[in-house]
């Protein structure tokens, strides 16, 4: 018996691509920084544990020597101190550069790794080249291959020379007669010359030369970003130097001179590091918003990888497009980002606010708040507002997809659609009568919520379905003037939740009669939803007094209550259970349950460190096995969330054998990797059953197990000198192999009695077919017109032979 894997939590996307500087390939046909290995000539990306170049350290203290090809790992040195920050210099072989805590200051260390063997070992022999250092990569820099190293931290400039052992330190001012800042962002060094570039908070950029000498030095200023200069980066033979900073533009300067400079606009959001390849014909730039771009060395753009944008905040929650199954969410400021799970790439960006975003702190912008969508995908509803104190500015916006264009078109613009904030919007959810009674639901801090229907219209330009229409206010609601907060349909769409503060009111759809209200336990309502299936007559309310309570629609009565801090609730489309997030104690946990049961049927406690603020249950395009009852509430669909630090994270009952990483999935697409001989021994061969063997019962026995086993795939793509020992893989190859009585199916038992009795009938076969081919057998298909072959028992069973051979070796030609 295997015991039933346990529910694991598993990062899944959002991870941050500006974690750390990106590195070059030798050859320049690959660029990857702590999370992703990018192709530089295609857009397949992959992930890969963590990468830089061949050497990654982390904050457990570990220097990781990897194969870069096949993400795995291949020695790991303990340094036993956290290390902020990696060099490493091709002049040094044996030894990297670290940063490590020191006190209240950080220094700069030379690490010496040694040669002995084996996987793990301890680097002991550390030497202190620097002290005072900060913390940030960008903070130092190494020039003329490894003669120097400069840092830079507030308003301090470092040079330490290795052969003299000389250590000269520069300071400036803090502040200029003109109000510059002067403090140190970011350092550069020239590849072949003694000259120094730095970056500083007011945008200046100081080229510091003669710095042998600590009084006779000199520096000139380049000047045209208007707030911090982020990374530098000299090129290859160090004729030119590139910047950049939350202008969003990649700006060349030329031979240092502040006349010539060329410029690479709109690439997005903020720069935050740039790369050179070494052979200088590429640059890499990595955005504050989770995207690198590949840009050409004559500044054009070559391709851009996006992952998942982070925002300071998500306002829109957690929405699911229901025709690609992509999570949707605030992207970059004023747009809605398509995000796909499976690739972790985003699928496109949609411009909602239409207007120019300036990168300026303190500026009121309009920002996208709210987000919904139709049933079937075929509307969107979105809601923009400007805080202001005094007059908040409000946009809703309708828009339809054009099937032509495969995009949304804005079809209605409603200014002002509440005098206040837009707290909560939904659709009613109904397939099969979406064009016919769609509306849509708002509610505001205005303390009414609003029906908006779709009326034909007069105007020849916004057309959909061959025909005119615009959205407008059919209803307006209210209670008692309290603020309304939350809404949502039931899942038929007969009745709507509308909560006013403390009360949750019941209206009917039709006629938009109130038809109930629940006010208990006391408490302003944070999040409603209705049950569905079996459990459709319920109604789920969590308050911000720390309790969980279940109405029942039919008897207008409290079902039952807990007593928990919920945060997320979340049910899933497909199925009755709801999944709710609690935070207590610093600890989030996670509990499943079916209204129509008090009892919760699954809980996870100190589920993550994080808060959980959002969640979403994606839909499944299969339903997946899961070993326990308990995980029943997986099978149809995939709970993910979302914590304030902005990581996405998902539920997985996968064993660790299979999450095992394996290599054919890390750097090729597994479907356009060549078939060998070798992998179709192995059962790599993937071939459809012909009908004529389902149509007799006879079928090749393809072992599942083995061909999704994570160790033949290990063994059939990873190279051999990193393959990890025998004994790691061997147990779960001929696990793999195994196969259970209960599991053989009757075709199989069929095809071993009749392999038994093939003796019996050779013995009289010669008789049997003297017999056979005197008679005559008029079958349905010849009074049809059809005559139909009658094969002899020698020939029957010469056949069945044949059809018992595998000829799917031909699919490889």
């Amino acid at each position: 018996m295997v015991a039933p894997a346990t529910l694991r939590v598993v990062r899944c996307g959002g991870s941050t691509l500006h974690g750390a500087r990106a590195v070059f390939s030798a050859d320049s046909k690959q660029v990857g920084n702590n999370n992703y290995l990018i192709t530089c000539q295609s857009r397949l990306h992959q992930h890969i544990i963590n990468d830089a170049n061949l050497y990654s350290s982390s904050l457990d203290g570990s220097i990781k020597l990897w194969d870069f090809m096949d993400g795995i790992p291949i020695k790991t040195f303990t340094v036993g101190s956290k290390l902020l920050a990696l060099y490493a210099l091709a002049s040094s072989e044996d030894s990297v550069f670290v940063v490590i805590p020191k006190s209240d200051t950080f220094q700069l260390v030379s690490v010496k790794l040694t040669k002995a063997a084996g996987q793990d070992l301890e680097a002991k022999e550390l030497s202190v080249v620097l002290h005072g250092v900060g913390a940030s990569p960008k903070s130092i820099a190494f020039g003329r291959e490894g003669e120097y190293v400069a840092s830079v931290k507030d308003l301090n400039l470092q040079v330490y020379f290795f052969k003299q052992k000389q250590l000269n330190r520069f300071s400036l001012s803090a502040v200029k007669t003109k109000g510059g800042n002067n403090h140190f962002t970011c350092v550069a060094c020239h590849p072949t010359e003694d000259c120094i570039a730095t970056g500083h908070a007011d945008g200046k950029i100081r080229l510091w030369r003669n710095f042998y000498h600590k009084k006779e030095y000199t520096f000139s200023t380049l000047h045209w970003h208007h707030d911090t200069v982020m990374d530098l980066a000299f090129s290859i033979e160090g004729t030119s130097l590139l910047s950049g900073g939350v202008e969003s533009v990649l700006v060349l300067w030329h031979n240092g001179s502040d006349c010539r400079k060329d410029f690479l606009p709109r690439l997005g959001s903020p720069i935050e590091y740039i790369s050179m390849s070494s052979d200088g014909a590429l640059c890499c730039t990595l955005h504050t918003d989770n995207r690198i771009t590949i840009i050409n060395s004559n500044l054009r753009f070559s391709k851009c990888i996006q992952g998942l944008i982070k925002t300071m905040d998500v306002k829109t929650g957690l929405v699911v497009d229901p025709r690609t199954k992509a999570l949707v969410l605030n992207g970059e400021p004023g747009h809605l980002q398509f995000y796909c799970l499976q690739s972790d790439q985003q699928l496109f960006s949609l411009d909602i606010v239409q207007r120019q975003y300036i990168h300026q702190a303190g500026l009121k912008q309009t920002d996208l708040v709210k987000v919904a969508f139709s049933a079937q995908g075929k509307w969107l509803a979105t809601v923009e507002e400007r805080d202001e104190v005094t007059d908040p500015e409000l946009q809703l916006k309708l828009w339809f997809y054009d099937e032509e264009t495969q995009s949304f078109k804005l079809n209605t613009r409603i200014n002002m659609p509440h005098e206040d904030h837009v707290t909560d919007m939904c659709f009613r959810d109904m397939d099969e009568l979406e064009d016919d009674s769609l509306i849509l639901v708002t509610a505001g801090r205005d303390c009414v919520f609003k029906v908006w229907v779709m009326v034909e219209d007069t105007d020849p330009e916004g057309k959909y379905a061959q025909q005119s229409v615009s959205w407008n206010c059919d209803f307006v609601g209210s209670y008692h003037n309290y603020q309304a907060t939350n809404c949502c349909f039931s899942e038929d769409g007969s009745v709507l939740a509308v909560s006013f503060e403390e009360t949750v009111t019941v209206w009917d759809s039709v006629t938009w009669d109130l038809k109930c209200t629940f006010c208990h336990p006391p408490g302003k309502i944070r999040n409603i939803c209705f049950g569905r299936l079996t459990c459709s007559k319920y109604l789920i309310g969590a308050t911000d007094h720390g309790f969980l309570c279940c109405w029942n629609l039919l008897s207008c009565a409290l079902e039952w209550s807990a007593h928990l801090n919920i945060l997320v609730l979340q049910p899933d489309p497909l199925s009755e259970y709801i999944a709710a997030v609690s935070w207590l104690s610093k600890e989030s946990s996670l509990f499943v349950f079916k209204p129509n049961e008090p009892r919760p049927i699954y809980i996870q406690r100190n589920l993550c460190k994080e808060k959980i603020q959002l969640a979403a249950f994606i839909p499944r395009d299969e339903p997946e096995t899961v070993g326990s009852e308990k995980y029943l509430w997986l099978r149809r669909s995939q709970l993910f969330f979302l914590t304030d630090t902005q990581e996405l994270m998902t539920l997985s009952t996968k064993s660790l054998e299979e999450r095992l990483t394996p290599s054919s999935k890390q750097l090729a697409v597994e479907e356009s990797l060549p078939v060998t001989p070798f992998s179709l021994l192995l059962g790599k061969h993937r071939c459809q059953q012909s009908q004529q063997d389902i149509d007799l019962g006879k079928r090749v026995v393809q072992n599942k197990h083995e061909q999704d086993s994570p160790a033949v795939k290990e063994l059939l793509h990873t190279p051999a000198h990193v393959l990890p020992s025998a004994s790691f893989l061997c147990p779960i190859f001929i696990n793999s192999l195994l196969i259970s009585k209960e599991n053989k199916s009757a075709e199989v038992a069929a095809d071993e009695v009749e392999m038994e009795s093939e003796k019996a009938e050779d013995e009289s076969d010669e008789e049997r077919d003297i017999t056979e081919m005197e008679q005559e057998d008029t079958s349905p298909m010849e009074l049809l017109g059809e005559m139909t072959c009658k094969l002899s028992k020698s020939q029957e069973k010469e056949l069945r032979k044949i059809r018992k051979t595998d000829y799917s070796w031909i699919s490889a030609f």
